[in-house]
């Protein structure tokens, strides 16, 4: 085991170093964003942290939401999660400057998001053609 990791008291890895609003690593003892809960939320209140965390320009720590109910979620609904998880980290990079990362993770996502409408699963009131527009619209500005 590495000892220079953070770890949880269970001896899984974490990150105990603060974060900027796109997710880098700051220093020990800077000052970051309020790191987000690795619980699972229930699908609506998913969306809705997501959303806001958009909102208030943080698309790292939204994917990270959405990671996390990728983890818990029915396998049959994997795709949606994943999908949403990936279109925050593309618009990560984007914000970082990385616009070949961007568009590299736009497409897997847009892809997987494509797939999951045609299997007809839930969507939890979420317009994803538009979601798939807006991303694509920031990804290549």
């Amino acid at each position: 085991m590495n000892k220079d990791r953070d770890r949880d008291p269970d001896g899984r890895a974490r990150q105990a170093r603060p974060r900027d609003e796109l997710g880098r690593p700051l220093p020990y003892g800077a000052q970051g964003v309020e790191p987000v809960s690795e619980d699972p939320l229930p699908p609506e209140e998913t969306i809705a942290l997501a959303r806001q965390l958009l909102d208030e320009g943080r698309p790292f720590s939204a994917h990270e939401v959405y990671e996390t109910r990728w983890k818990s979620c029915p396998p049959e609904e994997r795709p949606l999660w994943q999908g949403l998880a990936q279109l925050c980290v593309g618009l990560t990079h984007r914000r970082r400057g990385n616009t070949v990362g961007a568009r590299r993770l736009f497409e897997r996502a847009a892809a997987r998001l494509v797939d999951y409408e045609r299997s007809g699963g839930p969507t939890y009131g979420l317009d994803l053609a538009a979601i798939r527009d807006d991303a694509r619209a920031e990804i290549e500005s």
